[in-house]
């Protein structure tokens, strides 16, 4: 049982009151390994965590996420979207996501295991929906969510929305639920996410385009003190680009600070990106690893 505890303790500072939040604490251990605010991500696995994603010139897109936690969590997670443009609806498709921590051993009284694993895991499918008009995008995504841990299990329907919008060509807003299930302001089952991103320098670069990006974010609504993200961003034309994020992670206690920083690569139609996590309050790095391909 200690790594639960560790999860509560360092990853997700949210107790557990109940078998929905006991699956959004695995889901903030994901987005941990993100290397900048949940309501900014975009391509591969973005539409996980905004609805709202920018239509591209490819008419279909497919993307997998593998993401490790260190060894004193032992988590582990797969995260799967798969898109498609339709005209005039814009673009739709599924997302498919499992996070769980294995080899959890039962104790009692006595120092050695008793026989048997804890199971703690959650999954969730859902069906994603976005479109774009003018600087404004909308989305919404329509998900299941399936929760077990120990004896008990929790099945619920969620509905989150989001929306991003280029106030000017050099600032950008989003914002977008994640995992609501009914309207309230403090249920650790559920997250609010915003973010501004500002473009601070846009030139020529190494015979292509560079980019430069300011970042903030945050994560609320969920009961306790809210998440402050702050990073930058910077791209070399659609070949390259690599993200920083500097997270201060509220608690019912003390906050923890986190640091991530990613890579991703194109090569043709695929997009290859890596994460690391530093991990908060002394515990290991979590990684993430992702493949996106693109349908021209």
């Amino acid at each position: 049982m200690h790594r639960i505890f560790v999860l509560l303790a360092g990853f997700a500072p949210a107790a557990l009151p109940a078998q929905g939040s006991a699956g959004t604490a695995l889901w903030r251990l994901a987005a941990a390994t993100l290397p900048l605010p949940p309501a900014l991500a975009t391509g591969g696995t973005g539409a996980f965590w905004n609805p709202a994603q920018p239509a591209g010139t490819e008419r279909a897109s497919l993307a997998l996420d593998a993401i490790e936690t260190p060894p004193e969590v032992g988590a582990a997670g797969v995260l799967v979207t798969a898109r498609a443009r339709v005209k005039p609806f814009g673009q739709v498709g599924v997302v498919y996501g499992r996070m769980g921590i294995g080899d959890l051993v039962r104790t009692s009284l006595s120092p050695e295991p008793d026989p048997g694993t804890i199971p703690y895991h959650t999954q969730t499918v859902g069906a994603n929906w976005s479109a774009a008009a003018g600087g404004m995008t909308i989305g919404a995504t329509l998900a299941y969510q399936d929760t077990r841990l120990d004896l008990a299990t929790s099945e619920r329907w969620t509905f989150d929305v989001g929306g991003r919008y280029g106030v000017s060509g050099a600032l950008t807003v989003a914002a977008a639920t994640h995992f609501f299930s009914h309207l309230a302001t403090d249920d650790p089952a559920q997250d609010l996410y915003g973010g501004l991103e500002l473009r601070v320098w846009r030139g020529p670069l190494w015979g292509s385009r560079g980019t430069v990006q300011g970042r903030y974010g945050v994560a609320t609504g969920h009961g306790f003190t809210a998440d402050h993200l702050l990073g930058a961003g910077f791209e070399l034309g659609r070949q390259f680009s690599s993200d920083f994020v500097v997270a201060r992670e509220g608690s019912h206690g003390a906050a923890a600070w986190r640091v991530v920083a990613g890579v991703r690569l194109a090569v043709g139609r695929y997009r290859v990106s890596f994460a690391r996590g530093a991990g908060l309050n002394d515990v290991g790095a979590a990684y993430r690893v992702g493949l996106e391909a693109t349908l021209p």
